[in-house]
């Protein structure tokens, strides 16, 4: 196996609890380096603009608040959270791999491969038609990886790929468009749900493996939010404001088994290689107490139409919020920029309730040490 970025666990408990109290915020912020992003909308930059698919915010008002006020095909009001990492780590934002911009010396500061509509399984969002599922996307990296060495040599790749941090964001639609998509799916049909569960957690431990085999050491991995909570599901199932109970109770089944099988991968590569990022509790904070985050409502979307704003996505059709910092979602599905920014905090300093084995500061840090 490849060297170890790992530590002994007294010496990460050491660097955790200074992290804790904001004695590495500052190198975390200060130690730019290469940024690799895997996964759907939640965090696609752009890469749907280039494809004919449905599954693409390149047109108003997605980005009406982004720094350059137009659609930019990121599905937000403005950045988003690998936008909002970038930030953190002193980067600057991951362009789409499917941008012809992203040429040269642009290339060492990583990509953005996600693709929205995408899952864990390749049968997830067919209805999105043309988009970058996983095997593809790990296909792209490895493409990546073959110009970056024609730029400086393979050795170099390999250090730059190996110092690298990842973002991957997986699992949401093997749920909302696949298992739950219309009655009597495909796959509701093949599997009961607690057997789909470990299923694609299956699926998705040979996507992370491939990653790790592609040169990936320092990964993070988000869980699924509260799916049943989101305005599209709402808007569906809720009669009194309610969230919509089994897909709460398939994202409680969900997290847990991720984090399992994470653990159970860094003790197969025998490093804090994959680093499990607990989003649910992360929203499940801002929407059980609105307004102790400043948000009016974490049940309706600033954009959209229908009950909560949640049929559909944002068109130029749609009613808009005027303060889009007082909605938690932007639209059916996604996070406004200022939730964005309350999720990456938890990501950056956040304890092991949110992050596991530990938050992104204490990790920088060790980093530091071992480069």
């Amino acid at each position: 196996m490849a060297a170890s970025l790992g530590s002994t666990s007294h010496v990460v408990l050491i660097f955790y609890l200074l992290s804790a109290f904001g004695q590495f915020a500052p190198l975390a912020e200060a130690a730019p380096r290469a940024f690799f992003v895997f996964g759907d909308s939640l965090v696609d930059s752009g890469n749907n603009n280039y494809l004919a698919t449905t599954a693409r915010a390149d047109s108003p008002p997605y980005g009406i608040d982004h720094p350059s006020h137009r659609a930019t095909g990121r599905f937000s009001n403005g950045l988003n959270i690998p936008d909002l990492i970038s930030q953190r780590i002193g980067s600057e934002p991951t362009m789409p791999y499917l941008s012809p911009e992203l040429t040269g010396q642009k290339l060492l500061l990583g990509a953005n491969f996600a693709s929205a509509g995408i899952g864990i399984l390749n049968d997830t969002g067919v209805q999105f038609v043309n988009i970058i599922r996983a095997p593809a996307q790990l296909d792209y990296f490895k493409q990546y990886q073959q110009r970056v060495s024609a730029l400086i040599g393979p050795e170099s790749t390999k250090e730059l790929v190996n110092k690298a941090l990842v973002l991957i964001t997986l699992g949401g639609n093997d749920f909302v468009n696949n298992y739950y998509l219309v009655p009597l799916s495909a796959r509701s049909r093949q599997y009961k749900l607690q057997d789909y569960v470990p299923f694609i957690i299956s699926e998705y431990k040979k996507i992370l493996l491939r990653l790790y085999d592609l040169g990936a050491r320092r990964v993070l991995v988000t869980g699924t939010g509260p799916l049943g909570c989101v305005p599209a599901e709402l808007a569906q199932h809720s009669t009194n404001s309610e969230c919509a109970t089994e897909l709460q109770n398939t994202a409680s089944l969900y997290n847990p088994q991720l984090d399992d099988m994470l653990a159970v991968l860094n003790q197969e590569v025998g490093s804090h290689v994959f680093v499990g990022v607990n989003t649910r509790k992360m929203h499940n904070d801002f929407m059980s107490n609105p307004v102790a985050y400043g948000f009016v409502t974490a049940k309706i979307a600033c954009c959209g139409q229908g009950p909560y704003n949640g049929i559909g996505l944002c068109t130029p059709m749609s009613s808009v919020c005027p303060n889009r910092d007082v909605y938690a979602f932007w639209d059916a599905f996604h996070p406004s920029e200022r939730a964005s920014r309350l999720i990456v905090e938890q990501i950056m300093i956040g304890t092991t309730e949110y992050m596991k084995p530990m938050n992104l500061s204490t990790m920088l840090a060790l980093d530091s040490n071992q480069f």
